[in-house]
């Protein structure tokens, strides 16, 4: 069935479609209830150095496998005070019989310095868990906590610190999706003038994104499913559903005033704006499974979570707002906001086109001036460090960041993220505590590190863990090149001649192994989807020139986009306007996201420009004109679209939670860019520089090519404009 059957088909049947969509909303909420899965804060490590120190130790030594948390407190007597002290062994006796805890060790056991700070008004004790932080269960995490909480009166502070309180903190999320909501509905009445046109797309959008979140509660039950997906899809899905419901909308609306019938005006917005949304969205979905080549089940699960989200706004736009525009008709025009409204038929009396031809009367300067800028972006990229950030970057209030600050204050940043040496000891009789203090006192005495405590050997001896104290924070780039000497350089130098086997561990080493495999695997990522997209491209536009400009325009507007994360995230600027409280490096997956989504939404404008330009080409073959007229078609509507990404993207920035924070300010950065310097400044000057080898395609290539036509030749324009109703 195609696209303008599938439009009068739910024109005609309004009520049946619209009764479909809240019975699969029903659905998929009481299924997701019933049978879905809890989203999960673990995730599964790649066969890296830290992972094999994990298993082995999990086979030999059980109880010293997992990661470290910790009891800092402070106390206004000092924290030897007999009674302080008392209160302090009572909790961590509590916390000693929790699941999954093998044990506490008191800061009144350990040597001088390492458990009670110098000046003795700060504490902090080791809670060992039997596996790693994020594999910990929620429930036992939230134990922890409250016996934190509970023991906490007046002159002593207790707070809980590591990854397994991380994962107990509740998080607050949805404000920043409505004051997107919020944003979009104003940005969309000043497109359009009119309240009914306005409620269309965010209708749509809310309805399919419905159904797409509750479908990421059931899919949660089969996959691993983070548990930032829910808002990172509600943020994609909510961008691009509005946009896509936008684009065919506007069409809708200028085939009104052209003077079609409703019926007519919803089957041609279907078969032009429609087709381009249905292929847009499949590119977006195409580039966020391309993250599949990352094997990391944490990695599939949000790009499952994005692409369902991608999948059932994309479907509502197609099925649910023709339906809606049956029920509207002519009366879309009805409600109008006075002095915004406007008509789609009139594109050459636009600024937009005037635009456009000012661009081509000098197309190589501004070629020029827009490259430029977008290179300037992008120079802060070249700085891109990944890197798991610490807990110093926790909101000031939660536990985990005042745990950091109270460690760090008393006994260096350092503390915060111990490394783990996990030694591998022959099957045999020997005695290797001489070796081992050898290995000791070798990492003793590595700039860098402010203690290493002696080894710890499990009862047969066959595996034994050294806690490492660096004098740098976990996520501090001197960290990381403290771990590549030790493994490198000074563990091969101290164990040489001996059946020793030393790997590096620990949540630190964890993350900074993370980092690296992840940046292995993100050339593959873009090559792939580059590649994909680029072929994608040529076959619809038929245009070699074409689907590689796009592509080539794409990376730039994505490089820029990385240059304002750096720059702000790790470099601090305008961190006090953005709320971003402290620095430090990108997590390493993000970079990653933010290109299978960037790429797929660049492409969406690129799409619904390319294809309005290349329908008027086909109609004229004159290229200059072609261009002005797409642009003066398409530019108010995808400024309004990139205006209402914008807007949901951005007010992310404005929440607490730094991953999503850099998330929302790389997709808005990149939005804006890509609707101002690509789409109103480099496409015009480079498609009119390029002349008619925009659209050349060899013609072996034109024949072996599969056809995909994005938009179908619109009906003849046989009927006259008429006057809009008041």
């Amino acid at each position: 069935m195609t696209l303008g059957r599938i439009a009068s088909w739910c024109y005609r049947r309004r009520w049946r479609v619209l009764c479909l969509w809240f019975l699969a909303l029903i659905a998929v909420v009481t299924l997701g209830r019933s049978f879905g899965g809890a989203n999960v804060t673990a995730f599964q490590l790649p066969d890296v150095e830290s992972r094999r120190a994990y298993e082995m130790l999990q086979e030999r030594f059980p109880e010293r496998s997992g990661d470290t948390g910790e009891i800092a407190f402070i106390a206004d007597d000092g924290v030897s005070d007999p009674a302080v002290k008392a209160h302090m062994e009572v909790l961590f006796d509590q916390v000693a019989k929790l699941p999954h805890v093998t044990g506490v060790i008191s800061p009144y056991v350990m040597p001088p310095g390492l458990g009670i700070s110098p000046d003795g008004t700060t504490g902090v004790a080791r809670v060992q868990f039997d596996t790693r932080a994020f594999d910990v269960p929620r429930a036992t995490a939230v134990q922890w906590l409250r016996a934190i909480r509970a023991a906490n009166e007046p002159g002593i502070q207790i707070e809980a610190g590591g990854h397994v309180a991380e994962a107990a903190a509740e998080r607050e999320m949805p404000s920043s999706e409505i004051i997107g909501l919020l944003a979009a509905i104003v940005i969309l009445l000043v497109a359009f003038g009119s309240v009914i046109a306005m409620g269309l797309p965010i209708a749509t959008a809310l309805l399919g994104l419905g159904v797409g979140v509750g479908g990421l509660t059931l899919l949660s039950a089969v996959v691993d499913v983070p548990e930032f997906a829910p808002q990172m899809a509600a943020m994609i899905g909510l961008g691009v559903g509005i946009d896509y419901a936008l684009f065919i909308v506007t069409r809708y609306r200028a085939e009104l005033h052209l003077g079609r019938e409703p019926e007519d005006a919803t089957r041609i917005a279907l078969e032009t704006s429609g087709r381009a949304v249905l292929f847009a969205g499949c590119v977006v979905i195409i580039s966020l499974l391309g993250m599949f080549l990352i094997n990391l089940s944490f990695v599939r699960g949000l790009a499952m979570g994005a692409s369902l989200a991608v999948a059932t706004v994309m479907l509502a736009s197609i099925t649910l707002l023709p339906a809606l525009l049956g029920f509207t008709g002519r009366s879309i025009d009805k409600v109008r906001v006075p002095g915004l409204h406007r008509d789609e038929s009139q594109s050459r009396s636009s600024m937009w086109f005037r635009w456009s031809r000012q661009v081509q009367r000098h197309p190589a300067v501004y070629a020029m001036l827009g490259t430029v800028m977008m290179v300037t972006l992008a120079i802060p990229a070249l700085s891109l460090r990944l890197g798991m950030s610490d807990a110093g970057n926790h909101r000031p209030e939660t536990t985990t960041r005042k745990a950091y600050d109270l460690v760090a204050d008393a006994f260096g940043p350092g503390f915060n993220g111990p490394l783990l040496l996990a030694v591998v000891i022959p099957r045999d009789d020997a005695d290797y505590s001489a070796q081992l203090e050898v290995l000791r006192e070798a990492v003793a005495g590595t700039a860098g590190i402010k203690n290493v405590l002696p080894a710890q050997v499990n009862k047969n001896s066959t595996a034994a863990v050294i806690a490492v104290l660096p004098t740098s924070a976990p996520q501090a780039e001197a960290t990381t090149a403290l771990i590549d000497e030790l493994r490198d350089d000074v563990i091969p130098e101290a164990i040489q001649g001996t059946d020793l086997v030393v790997m590096v561990s620990g949540s630190t080493a964890t993350g900074n192994d993370m980092s690296a495999y992840l940046a292995s695997r993100l050339p593959v990522f873009i090559g792939t989807v580059l590649v994909l997209s680029f072929l994608l491209l040529m076959i619809v536009f038929r245009s070699i020139v074409v689907a590689l400009k796009a592509a080539v325009m794409n990376v730039l507007s994505i490089a820029a986009a990385y240059g304002v994360v750096v720059a702000v995230f790790q470099w601090g600027w305008m961190s006090n306007v953005l709320g971003v409280k402290t620095t430090g490096p990108v997590e390493p997956f993000i970079p990653m996201m933010l290109f299978a989504i960037l790429f797929g939404l660049s492409m969406d404008y690129e799409v619904f420009l390319l294809s309005r330009v290349r329908e008027e080409y086909l109609r004229t073959h004159d290229n200059a004109l072609a261009v002005a007229d797409g642009l003066a078609a398409t530019a108010r509507v995808i400024t309004a679209a990139a205006a209402v990404m914008i807007a949901v993207f951005g007010a992310f920035v404005l929440g607490d939670e730094r991953i999503l924070k850099v998330f929302g300010l790389g997709l808005a950065s990149a939005i804006f860019i890509d609707a101002t310097l690509v789409r109103m400044l480099l496409v015009p000057a480079t498609m009119e520089l390029l002349g008619d080898a925009n659209w050349w395609l060899p013609k072996w290539m034109d024949r072996i090519l599969p056809h995909m036509e994005v938009e179908a030749t619109p009906l003849a324009d046989n009927v006259d404009p008429i006057e809009v109703p008041n």
